[in-house]
């Protein structure tokens, strides 16, 4: 996996609802991606500019999606391709809108809660960077925290750890928002933990019913349609069942068989499965299953946000726990040397 820029889920939100208005006017699609080239900033607006170019001397969509990498997700490029062959777009657009839509709302309250324990987590590690400082303004210095941390030398390596604990979290942010192949036995191992494991397989079977409600309403090829459903859940465990699932179609095998041969689906996934099988109603049955997973996740994502709160809140009173007994300590050291 390449580190290259990617669309932001935000800009993907408003392009793909954008578009699906514009189109479901009768605006023609040059016009559209041309105007919406002119609205757009940074990364977007230089692969929007070069999909225009492209359609405007003729090339496809898909040609000019092809051209444009990794830059927009599997899921976009496929599906937005097949809306095309299909003469669905617009519907495709609309729906790829509320799929990114609802992840923005998710996320903002995820990060609307953990604001406040981050902000405190962010003082306490300020104070002790403001004593490293000021304990070296005193003639002598004074090692009062014991880290033999001192004055503006002091203040340097404490900034520098701090900086590289976050580059280090941050790289492993990306690396599971781009599937790096690393992260795999990490995410499996998170998984299972209790209370965050089952929250994280709630988040990862949300996005796996709505992709395959997406795909499997237009048309796509069934083998093509769940290699993008499982991967658009970004979850190792998940991932890696791709080669069993596609064996199983490819042996003639139904959705609900192909899945319980790969395991780890909780019954109420398979029992829908079967049921729209059965009826012929599996990409309404998906929908429907869907929309029960995707209020489950915000529930599971209240649960994540409560743990993480609860995680920030402890390393702060941990923090000034230490801190204030090594203050102590200090203190009584300086009586005793007196006496």
């Amino acid at each position: 996996m390449g580190w290259s820029p990617r669309a932001s889920v935000k800009s993907l939100a408003g392009l793909c609802r954008r578009m699906s208005i514009a189109l479901g006017a009768g605006i023609d699609i040059r016009k559209v991606i041309a105007r919406e080239t002119e609205r757009a900033r940074g990364s977007l607006r230089s692969e929007l500019n070069h999909i225009s170019q492209w359609i405007q001397q003729g090339e496809s969509l898909e040609d000019a999606l092809a051209q444009t990498g990794e830059y927009f997700p599997l899921l976009v490029r496929e599906m937005i391709v097949v809306g095309e062959q299909s003469g669905n777009l617009e519907t495709v657009l609309g729906q790829l809108a509320d799929h990114y839509e609802n992840r923005l709302v998710l996320r903002r309250n995820f990060l609307s809660a953990i604001l406040w324990p981050m902000v405190q987590l962010a003082m306490a590690l300020t104070i002790i960077g403001f004593l490293i400082w000021f304990m070296g303004q005193i003639e002598g210095g004074i090692d009062i925290l014991g880290f033999g941390l001192i004055g503006r030398r002091g203040l340097t390596v404490y900034l520098t750890f701090l900086a590289c604990v976050g580059a280090a979290g941050l790289v492993l942010f990306c690396a599971m928002q781009r599937g790096v192949f690393w992260v795999g036995p990490m995410q499996r191992w998170v998984l299972r933990l209790p209370v965050v494991g089952p929250a994280l397989e709630t988040l990862a079977l949300s996005r796996l019913a709505w992709s395959m409600h997406l795909t499997m309403n237009t048309g796509m090829e069934i083998r093509r349609a769940l290699q993008m459903s499982l991967r658009g859940t970004r979850n190792a465990r998940y991932i890696r069942q791709i080669p069993v699932i596609e064996a199983e179609i490819t042996a003639g095998h139904s959705l609900y068989e192909a899945f319980c041969e790969a395991g780890d689906y909780p019954a109420e996934f398979l029992d829908t499965l079967a049921v729209g099988e059965q009826s012929g109603e599996v990409v309404e049955s998906m929908g429907r299953l869907a929309r029960q997973y995707q209020e489950r996740a915000r529930l599971a994502l209240a649960l994540l946000t409560r743990v993480a709160g609860g995680l920030v809140w402890a390393a702060v009173a941990l923090l000034l726990i230490a801190l204030i007994f090594r203050l102590f300590s200090f203190y009584l050291g300086t009586i005793r040397s007196l006496l």
